[in-house]
C-alpha cells in the first residue's frame, strides 16, 4: 500500500464458507499485498453459530482488518463504521512506520507524549479524508441470505453517500458469490458511486454453496489487474511525454 491510496475487501457473509480455498489463508495473502480485508457478519436475532463467528474473526485478523457482528436491521450504520474504523486503522500503520523510520527506533503513536500524539491523530484524520479509497465488497448470496439482500443494498448506498462526502476519490466494486454461473460473479464494476446497485440487486439469484476463499482469491486478482492497468497507463504516459519532443 502506498500513502495516500487504501485498498480493502469488504466481506459481507452470514456463515460459514464450505468450498475452495481456505478464505483466512486468502485474507492473509490479501494483506501481504497491502489490501486490508474487513468483515461484517450478519446474524439472526435467535441463532448464533459459534464456527461462523470464529471464522469471521480469524479473515479478518488474518487480513489486517476489523470485524463486526450484527443483526440485520443494524447493518447500514455498521457498513460505515468498519469502513471508517478500518481506513483508520490502515492510516495508523503507515504513520507508525513513517515515524519509526524518522525517529531511527521503534516507536509507536501510543508512546508519544499526549500533545504529540493528538496531532499525529490529526494527520491520520486527515490522510482519512484526503486519501484514494478502493473497496471492494464481497456479497455472500448463499440462499440463507436471501431475506437480508435488501438490507445488504441499502446499507451500501447508505455507504456510497456517506464516502462520497470525503475530498479523497472513491472507487467501488461489488461482487457476489457464488455467482449464476461462476463461483464469484462481478455485478458492478470500478465506479465512484454505488446507485446502480439499485437494478442490480433486485436480479440476483441466491443458493447453493459458499465458496469465501474464491471471492477473496479474485478480489486479489481484481486489484492486481487495476495496479498492472495503472502502471501501464503511467508507461504509456512517459512515453508519449518522451516522443513528443
Amino acid at each position: 500500500m502506498t500513502r495516500g491510496h487504501l485498498k480493502q475487501i469488504l466481506l459481507i457473509t452470514d456463515g460459514c464458507s464450505n468450498h475452495g480455498e481456505d478464505p483466512i489463508a486468502m485474507a492473509a495473502l490479501a494483506y501481504e499485498q497491502g489490501i486490508t480485508v474487513n468483515v461484517i457478519g450478519i446474524v439472526e436475532e435467535n441463532v448464533i453459530d459459534q464456527q461462523a463467528i470464529q471464522e469471521i474473526e480469524n479473515i479478518a485478523m488474518s487480513g489486517g482488518g476489523v470485524h463486526q457482528i450484527v443483526y440485520a436491521h443494524q447493518l447500514s450504520h455498521t457498513v460505515q463504521m468498519v469502513t471508517r474504523k478500518a481506513m483508520t486503522q490502515t492510516l495508523q500503520g503507515v504513520v507508525n512506520k513513517e515515524l519509526q523510520q524518522i525517529l531511527g527506533k521503534n516507536i509507536s503513536m501510543e508512546e508519544l507524549p499526549p500533545d504529540k500524539r493528538g496531532e499525529v491523530m490529526e494527520v491520520v484524520d486527515e490522510l482519512g479524508e484526503t486519501a484514494s479509497l478502493e473497496i471492494l465488497i464481497l456479497v455472500d448470496t448463499s440462499a440463507s441470505m436471501k431475506p437480508k439482500l435488501p438490507t445488504v443494498k441499502e446499507a451500501l448506498l447508505d455507504l456510497s453517500i456517506s464516502l462520497n462526502s470525503r475530498i479523497g476519490a472513491n472507487q467501488f466494486s461489488v461482487s457476489v458469490f457464488p455467482g449464476k454461473s461462476n463461483e464469484v460473479e462481478t455485478v458492478l464494476d470500478w465506479t465512484p458511486k454505488l446507485d446502480s446497485l439499485s437494478s442490480i440487486f433486485p436480479k440476483l439469484s441466491t443458493g447453493g454453496i459458499t465458496p469465501t476463499g474464491p471471492a477473496i482469491r479474485n478480489a486479489i486478482r481484481d486489484f492486481q489487474n487495476r495496479s498492472s492497468l495503472r502502471n501501464d497507463l503511467r508507461e504509456d504516459e512517459q512515453y508519449y511525454d518522451e516522443s513528443s519532443f
